[in-house]
């Protein structure tokens, strides 16, 4: 396990790649380089999970309280990916749980693009996003949904039998030059882009506390054999407060079409509890 030591001449250097002023060295020892740089170095599309969690997976308690589950060095981890990408993607269940602001606040940086997943058309425009004075914001919606007026950029994608379509979402950001993606929630929002082979790195930052019951990080269709589970190839860095793994699924996908693994079909009824997409 290597340990993340962020000093502001790295983060600059990090920064400096990001804009395209400085270039990623193809090897480095630096820890914080191997983490961050091909988030920062990424061209064309690259897409980021985050989940931040507890020992047991929880993300939450089952009232909803999801404050505080990462700790200092985990809540900067995060607002790092945020300052290193183009857009952050979150469900309106997060938006509703938890009135994010989705802004970089514990690191300089600028702040990403916010995108909502608002499938239906359920915002009604008096949310703290839209008032916040931050980054602009963009609604995805199903083109069934009823119309309704936002001080905010609408899209509005079609929706299939299981919701809007994941890569319909990052084919619409691509045209808005918006390539570098963070998807930050909720679980069933994350699971979607997951289980579609469209994200790249998967971070899971642990935290040291058991909550014992409560929402899961990630909600996947069920599978029934461990051999079809997902078993990326994982970096183990210590943040300080919190653990964080980071995930490469794009290398596990390769081995996967390598197999040829079968995906396990799911129920009408799983489907359609993804609920964030729609």
């Amino acid at each position: 396990m290597r340990r993340i030591d962020m000093n502001d001449t790295l983060w600059s250097r990090l920064l400096a790649i990001r804009n395209r002023q400085q270039g990623l060295p193809a090897r480095t020892p630096e820890p914080a380089l191997s983490l961050y740089g091909p988030i920062a170095a990424a061209r064309g599309r690259f897409v980021l999970a985050q989940v931040g969690q507890s020992l047991d997976g929880r993300v939450a308690t089952p009232f909803g309280d999801a404050r505080d589950i990462s700790g200092p060095d985990g809540i900067a981890h995060l607002h790092r990916c945020r300052a290193l990408v183009d857009a952050v993607i979150v469900g309106i269940g997060t938006v509703k749980a938890d009135n994010p602001r989705l802004s970089v606040r514990a690191v300089p940086g600028p702040d990403p693009v916010r995108v909502v997943i608002d499938c239906h058309a359920e915002l009604t425009g008096e949310e703290g996003l839209f008032h916040d004075g931050g980054a602009p914001l963009i609604l995805i919606q199903s083109d069934e949904a009823s119309p309704r007026d936002y001080p905010a950029d609408v899209i509005r994608l079609p929706r299939g039998e299981n919701g809007l379509c994941p890569n319909d979402i990052l084919e619409a950001l691509e045209d808005r030059n918006l390539e570098r993606i963070l998807v930050e929630g909720g679980a069933r929002t994350i699971a979607r882009f997951v289980d579609q082979g469209l994200v790249d790195h998967l971070h899971v930052s642990i935290a040291p506390l058991i909550i014992g019951s409560g929402p899961q990080g990630i909600s996947l269709p069920p599978i029934r054999t461990l051999s079809e589970a997902h078993r990326p190839s994982a970096n183990i860095f210590s943040l300080g407060s919190d653990v964080l793994f980071d995930c490469r699924l794009r290398e596990e996908r390769n081995v996967s079409s390598a197999r040829q693994r079968q995906k396990v079909q799911v129920t009408d009824k799983t489907a359609a509890a993804l609920v964030d997409i729609g």
